[in-house]
């Protein structure tokens, strides 16, 4: 029963004690995979970024620092009202002044016009989504020509939760992902090991060639 309540949670975080149970333990797990994400992007000061399920925001903060130049922009897609409350409260300076924007809803339905983002990243989101080929079909619409898209998970702790009743029902093994994404007409897609500070993760990559 603990099992399933997490895992819903995870799956869509809402303002509750378990909400911010789950809250917290993002905060934990997905720091490192959000640095290495936005690492990986290799994002350049006037780039326009978007992270996609970004959580507590610490992916947003991190990718920020990058985008110095006037033009650079960060954007910032999320399904739970409560993500998107506590990712406001992290990044409000950022979205004062206009660096940061901030939207809630689906990825099958993102508000942004097409071939309007350089860079994409995403940390352990797909596994929720409930139409893989929708949401990467969408994600390929707003990316311009050329564009990157990094997602960073850990699989054999992803495989460890599963094992012990958590993510029922989520795609945690990354095949389904990776030809979702070569369906939706992402091209170089490819499933990386990596390391740092001597722990493994792993990483997907993919470019929007249209």
């Amino acid at each position: 029963m603990v099992t399933k309540i997490i895992t819903q949670h995870l799956r869509h975080p809402k303002s509750t004690p378990m909400g911010w149970v789950t809250r917290k333990l993002m905060e934990r797990n997905n720091r490192f995979l959000e640095e290495n994400a936005v690492r990986l992007c290799e994002i350049q000061a006037d780039n326009t970024v978007l992270e996609v399920g970004f959580g507590p925001g610490l992916g947003l903060q991190e990718a920020v620092q990058y985008l110095t130049d006037p033009r650079g922009k960060l954007l910032g897609l999320d399904y739970s009202e409560y993500m998107h409350k506590v990712a406001r409260e992290r990044l409000w300076d950022h979205i004062a002044s206009g660096k940061v924007r901030l939207f809630q809803g689906r990825v099958e339905s993102i508000p942004l016009p097409a071939c309007s983002v350089d860079k994409v990243y995403h940390c352990n989101c797909h596994l929720y989504w409930p139409d893989m080929r929708a949401g990467n079909a969408e994600l390929l619409r707003v990316m311009r020509p050329g564009a990157l898209m990094v997602s960073t998970l850990n699989l054999d702790f992803l495989r460890w939760g599963l094992s012990w009743g958590f993510l029922q029902g989520a795609n945690v093994e990354p095949k389904p992902y990776l030809e979702a994404l070569r369906a939706a007409g992402f091209t170089d897609v490819r499933l990386e090991e990596k390391y740092d500070k001597g722990r493994k993760f792993e990483a997907i990559f993919a470019t929007a060639e249209k």
